[in-house]
């Protein structure tokens, strides 16, 4: 029986003494072990597991301490059947399909399973050639550091203030970090009350398109553009209007009068990469005041800055409170980790806080303040400065590859960034090129994704260059290129 419920793995994360605990609990309380049999001896178990005895001895005494285990004089350790009460005795229920079964479809007031969305294969650090993009180098974080706050975030006075119920409240110390380590490198200067922390750029735009939009609303989206932004303003059945993209981002077309709200990337337009100049910011936001409609500014990649001198945020040249500006630690900390943070005015982060509260209060106080200590420390600007400057070789490396291989297919972004926006012959399927790609450990994201409409375009793909060896860049578009002269014949 032991060796079914106890499995040790050598090189596990965990100590074996974790791993013992961890065997004997989920044991107990899945009830194989029977309350009135006695557990092995120390001296048995450790024999039959082939481990120190004093493993088996301090966790028997840590699972009595728990209250899982209890001793009884001269017998031995036996499961205490108190931590199994409280527990509903009950066998499994099988479903069976019926005219009494709910018909879910029909239920289901929206379809979001429906959309056009971004898929990325789970399994992509397993290929060669990962030209995959905003997934940051994991050989690049500070780990050490990163453990060192989370170790203090868990320290006893920390721990009781995270702890605690902030009701609709966000970490103090993220929010002072936010306003003077993060906005003021984007140009942005705000105080307390105007930013509200998320989980991620994504919730951000939830609770303003939940907010701010409905059936009667209009909304602006760059064509091409991020699926994600399209697709929340989609399930709120707001009408959702494709804006073109010329060379110098969104065009000033005259759709925008018609629009209640308007989402733009301007520092690296998702996806072309497009910086939007001085001139058409300016002009921008004098047609918002004129035809009174808001921006939602996504400044998602707004540390990736390492060609010439960065253009400050939208939002720092906002003298009339229409841009709304989106921020996320998501392409330099880590995507997993899901913290962002927006930025508008008083009455509206009031307002967007109360949203917030219904759906989630806030997010978790302990990672807020885990990433508060992070920045206060200056992981965070060590992290940027050492990411740029990898990102720039492996830019160069990019610029040189696709000259050599796929010349004329691409432009340069003007101000770095993590990936380059490829338009393929008229011909080319980058949706076939892709699962042709696959098969030969190269990973591309076709482009017909960003697109708002029914037919888009199937010859663009996106290359991302965040996580893939520099070593790799030039092999890896080589092979693609011989993949495309493949398709094209």
């Amino acid at each position: 029986m032991w060796d079914q419920l106890i499995k040790l793995v050598p090189d596990s994360d965990l100590t074996l003494q974790q791993q013992l605990r961890q065997s004997i609990v989920a044991a107990i309380l899945n009830g194989h072990i029977p309350i009135d049999r006695a557990l092995p001896s120390s001296r048995e178990l450790a024999r039959h597991l082939k481990i120190a005895r004093n493993t088996v001895v301090l966790s028997y005494q840590n699972l009595v301490d728990d209250g899982y285990l209890c001793t009884r004089e001269r017998s031995g350790y036996y499961v205490d059947k108190q931590i199994l009460e409280g527990r509903v005795e009950t066998r499994q229920v099988s479903v069976i399909e019926s005219e009494k079964s709910p018909d879910w479809i029909s239920r289901y007031k929206r379809n979001p399973s429906k959309l056009r969305n971004i898929i990325k294969p789970g399994d992509w650090r397993k290929y060669k050639y990962p030209f995959i993009y905003g997934q940051p180098d994991q050989n690049l974080f500070p780990l050490n550091d990163w453990r060192d706050c989370c170790r203090q975030s868990l320290k006893a006075g920390d721990i009781f203030s995270t702890g605690s119920d902030r009701f609709d409240l966000d970490d103090s110390v993220l929010i002072e970090q936010i306003q003077t380590r993060l906005l003021p490198r984007r140009g942005v200067w705000a105080k307390p009350e105007q930013i509200l922390v998320t989980l991620g750029a994504q919730n951000a735009l939830y609770l303003i398109a939940s907010l701010l939009t409905d059936r009667t609303s209009t909304v602006g989206v760059e064509d091409p553009g991020y699926p994600d932004a399209r697709n929340i303003f989609s399930v709120m059945r707001s009408q959702v209007v494709p804006i073109p993209i010329d060379e110098q981002g969104i065009v000033p077309d005259d759709i925008l009068s018609q629009c209640d709200c308007v989402y733009v990337t301007p520092s690296h337009q998702s996806p072309t990469t497009v910086t939007m100049p001085m001139e058409r910011r300016t002009a921008l936001l004098e047609r918002a005041a004129e035809s009174d409609f808001l921006f939602i500014e996504d400044d998602y990649e707004s540390e990736t800055n390492f060609i010439g001198n960065p253009t400050p945020a939208l939002k720092s040249l906002d003298r009339h409170d229409r841009v709304i500006y989106l921020g996320s630690l998501s392409k330099t900390l880590a995507p997993g980790l899901r913290l962002g943070y927006m930025v508008g005015p008083v009455e509206f982060i009031h307002e967007v806080r109360a949203l917030r509260r219904l759906m989630m209060r806030h997010p978790p106080a302990n990672n807020q303040r885990s990433i508060a200590l992070f920045l206060a420390r200056g992981h965070h600007d060590a992290l940027i400065y050492r990411q740029n400057r990898i990102y720039r070789e492996r830019w160069q490396v990019m610029v040189d590859a696709l000259a050599d291989h796929m010349p004329e297919t691409y432009q340069i972004p003007t101000f770095g960034g993590s990936a380059f926006w490829i338009r393929g012959q008229k011909n080319l399927d980058a949706a076939e090129l892709q699962n042709v790609a696959r098969k030969q450990g190269v990973l591309i994201e076709p482009g017909e994704v960003y697109f708002n409409s029914p037919n888009p375009p199937r010859n663009y793909f996106r290359l991302g260059f965040s996580s893939i060896p520099v070593e790799r860049i030039e092999p890896g578009i080589r092979k693609l290129s011989e993949l495309i002269q493949q398709q094209l014949g």
